[in-house]
């Protein structure tokens, strides 16, 4: 399948029309990111809809957000339904790559929905986050995140954090004193990232930089550093899978999303809100649970979730409490001016 949608993309970016005309009228091609993701919507969504008496043909990306516009531009779209992340699903509305989502279409109520305020264009499937974890049978539990990763002598150690100023610097503010609500207004100004370097230069000789989101969970496991930052999925996997001792530290978890988008022009528009609405389904959502660790962006669906799993879970009632949202459009605005300023103060 994925060679399949290959050669159709190809076939349009030739400016052909081979990939509208070869598809059946009433069949949705919904894609996804494959692995145990796509696997996990396959199991939840599409083969509960296929069994509703619908067809669907799926495809995988890698997120390539310049395939889906050079299918509207082309106006031969012959993707239905897209899953995105927070930037594809800002840049693709902005551009209007994406439909603008009708929720009384869907029949749902975006106020259920975390994050359901992100973005006009894609509606909210799953949530996952950026937490940080240690080993319980190493290190005694701290009492929040910002004394695990700043209290170096009550924690001496090395600490693992992803090579890259999102988040960090935000939880520099935070740690620093800064009040959450008021983290993107310091960290919009120059003297602002100053203060959150500064406060990660408190702790830069103790960190080990990551950028595989594995790292962090080896380098705890190896015993390298006290404490590590990943997605909880990983951490999440190493619990359950490989039978680490680690524990998630959810204070201050950074979470991000997954979104269901239309792309603008596709033909099959009431199809793929009957599959959006349909995949939202509370239960359906908790369903997905089952088989990956991300939480679902239906806040309904936590009734319908084995208790046991709950807990694992980045979007549970519990885990919730001092959760910090990562402004996405701040990001998008000045993502490139930070990250080079990041990389400056590494270098020192």
């Amino acid at each position: 399948m994925k060679k399949l949608s290959l050669v159709l993309a190809a076939a349009l970016l030739a400016g052909t029309a081979l990939a509208t005309t070869a598809r059946a009228a009433d069949e949705l091609t919904i894609v996804s990111w494959g692995g145990a993701y796509q696997e996990s919507q396959r199991k939840a969504f599409f083969e509960p809809y296929i069994a509703a008496g619908n067809k669907i043909t799926e495809a995988e990306y890698s997120g390539e957000i310049a395939k889906v516009r050079a299918m509207v531009e082309a106006n031969a779209v012959t993707w239905d339904v897209v899953d995105v992340d927070t930037q594809m699903a800002l840049a693709g509305c902005a551009e209007g790559s994406f439909e603008t989502i009708d929720w009384g279409k869907l029949g749902l109520d975006k106020a259920k929905f975390i994050g359901g305020d992100v973005t006009d264009c894609a509606v909210p499937n799953i949530l996952y986050s950026t937490v940080a974890a240690f080993d319980t049978s190493k290190t005694a539990e701290p009492a929040n995140l910002f004394e695990a990763l700043f209290d170096t002598a009550k924690y001496p150690g090395k600490r693992a954090l992803q090579k890259s100023p999102f988040v960090n610097l935000e939880w520099a503010l935070m740690a620093d004193g800064v009040a959450p609500e008021e983290v993107y207004k310091v960290l919009g100004t120059n003297e602002g990232v100053d203060r959150a370097l500064k406060k990660l230069d408190t702790i830069k000789k103790d960190v080990v930089w990551w950028t595989a989101g594995a790292e962090g969970p080896q380098l705890l496991a190896d015993g390298q550093v006290v404490f590590a930052t990943s997605w909880n999925g990983r951490f999440y996997n190493a619990i359950k899978n490989d039978k680490k001792p680690f524990k998630i530290i959810w204070d201050r978890q950074a979470p991000d999303w997954d979104f269901w988008a239309i792309p603008k022009g596709t033909p099959k528009i009431e199809e793929a809100y009957r599959f959006i609405s349909f995949a939202s389904d509370a239960q359906r959502m908790a369903d997905q649970t089952k088989y990956i660790s991300y939480g679902p962006a239906n806040m309904d669906s936590e009734a319908g979730i084995d208790p046991a799993i709950l807990p694992d879970l980045p979007s549970a009632q519990d885990n919730l409490k001092t959760v910090f949202y990562p402004d996405p459009q701040f990001w998008g605005d000045k993502g490139d001016e930070l990250r080079e300023r990041f990389n400056a103060w590494l270098a020192q």
